[in-house]
């Protein structure tokens, strides 16, 4: 993917975190070749930044603060895309661990409690996306993509879209230059690799 006559330069966030493989993977069907990298410098000059991953907050943010990410990460101009946990590392404080995050998205990050009986934590799975109003989510209000969480961000200011589960929650985030996504576009199929052309075209 070429950005004004040459080739694009796509950094994804290397820390301490699961499933960063599979967005790898994703971008190269696309023919992205991404940089995995924890360098400050390779994430300032890259022209797209990706925060992807799963795993456990509190943990994933000593390993941020031990290489100064926690630092760098909030101060890029790029556009910058978060998944899964990246979304939740990107608010202010997340319950799991009880750990302050980055404070990108001022919101906090909940564990779902089950309501009833049917209620299973994670939530796993295809559900819809509603109320979509971000440009990387533009002609995808409804559809279905992937999810596998126990913490969710509640709806706030900074909400891009929303899905139900238990109660409604941030599926999709938007401040200025950065994104984020509770659910796996690297998972959701078509309609996933659309939000990652989305937000490489930006």
């Amino acid at each position: 993917m070429y950005l004004c006559g040459r080739i694009m330069k796509v950094a994804v966030v290397k820390y301490n975190a699961g499933n960063i493989f599979s967005v790898i993977h994703a971008l190269k069907r696309m023919g992205v070749e991404p940089l995995l990298t924890d360098l400050a410098e390779e994430l300032r000059k890259a022209d797209r930044v990706i925060f992807p991953g799963q795993g456990e907050a509190s943990s994933a943010m000593h390993y941020l603060r031990e290489r100064g990410l926690d630092q760098i990460i909030p101060s890029l101009t790029q556009p910058v895309l978060g998944i899964c946990i990246g979304q939740q590392l990107m608010c202010r404080h997340s319950e799991e661990g009880n750990v302050d995050c980055l404070g990108i998205f001022d919101a906090d990050v909940k564990r779902f409690v089950p309501q009833k009986h049917e209620d299973k934590i994670p939530h796993m799975g295809w559900n819809s996306i509603q109320n979509s109003k971000c440009p990387i989510l533009e002609g995808l209000d409804g559809e279905f993509v992937y999810f596998v969480h126990s913490f969710y961000v509640p709806v706030c200011e900074n909400t891009a879209a929303v899905t139900e589960y238990i109660h409604p929650f941030s599926s999709a985030m938007q401040k200025d230059n950065f994104y984020a996504t509770q659910f796996h576009p690297e998972k959701s199929g078509a309609v996933g690799q659309k939000i990652l052309k989305n937000f490489l075209e930006l």
